[in-house]
């Protein structure tokens, strides 16, 4: 009961949070809707991977009825993301570049929709990882338009937020038996990469309490979320995997918001 609350919960703050930051014009506004972007672009990248985790857990039985629930929620802010892109005026590079994420979002909510199974999760995955890898690449793009070093704040904590759902993502596919080497290979990867960039968050200049308290949870709950994710996959193990990744989540998804709002003060814009 719990976790579908914590489920529920974390939902209506990623539906506020898209509703707190409408998106503007990038010709109009370049520095203002620029952290915008990268935020919305990053935001894709977790996304894709949580799509493919929840659907993980619906057919693996872990906290279905709440996992149902949050990829209808996970679908509809996909969606949003790729409405307010298109609403930012991005040219040259960074529009082919979201051509590109766009038709992977089309794909992924295709195949995220309608029932769930074992086939239907082996060909979601690569889907998913496509999207993650186009909106990698308009992320890093979004990022050196700026000409702004803090930007790069916005990208390592929304980074963050894929790669707890990526982390989770591949547990459930050991889970699954569609698991190979690459698989954890990556696991073991992104791993060292999440204990690396908390380290160059906490030493970044721009800091405020409300930074350095979001980074102390993401700290507590990661160290919980990692002994887990070592072990072999078992029915505790899922659930515990299932809910600290959306701690984790919520969590990096609040810090990479302080991020964007500081970078936009930074830049001297309202």
């Amino acid at each position: 009961m719990q976790c579908h609350q914590f489920s529920r919960r974390t939902a209506i703050q990623s539906l506020a949070a898209v509703a707190a930051f409408p998106a503007v014009s990038l010709r109009a506004q370049a520095q203002i809707s620029a952290a915008v972007a990268i935020n919305r672009a990053a935001r894709l990248r977790a996304l894709s991977q949580r799509s493919t985790k929840l659907y993980s857990q619906i057919i693996l039985g872990v906290l279905a009825d709440s996992a149902r629930e949050t990829i209808g929620t996970a679908q509809k802010l996909i969606q949003l993301s790729i409405d307010d892109l298109a609403k930012a005026g991005l040219t040259g590079t960074a529009a082919t570049q979201f051509a590109a994420v766009n038709q992977s979002a089309v794909a992924v909510l295709s195949a995220s929709g309608g029932s769930q199974s074992k086939d239907g999760l082996a060909k979601l995955n690569p889907l998913a990882d496509k999207l993650l890898s186009d909106a990698d690449k308009l992320t890093s793009t979004l990022e050196v338009n700026t000409k702004q070093g803090s930007a790069r704040l916005i990208n390592i904590s929304g980074r963050q937020r894929m790669l707890s759902q990526r982390l989770a993502k591949n547990y459930f596919l050991i889970a699954a038996d569609l698991d190979t080497a690459a698989t954890r290979k990556q696991i073991t990867d992104d791993r060292d990469e999440f204990k690396q960039a908390l380290v160059t968050l906490g030493a970044a200049p721009i800091s405020t309490p409300s930074i350095r308290n979001e980074l102390q949870l993401a700290q507590s709950q990661w160290v919980f979320f990692e002994t887990t994710v070592a072990r072999k996959p078992d029915a505790e193990g899922m659930r515990i995997v299932a809910t600290t990744s959306e701690r984790l989540l919520d969590v990096n998804n609040n810090l990479t918001q302080l991020y964007e709002t500081a970078l936009r003060d930074l830049l001297g814009n309202t």
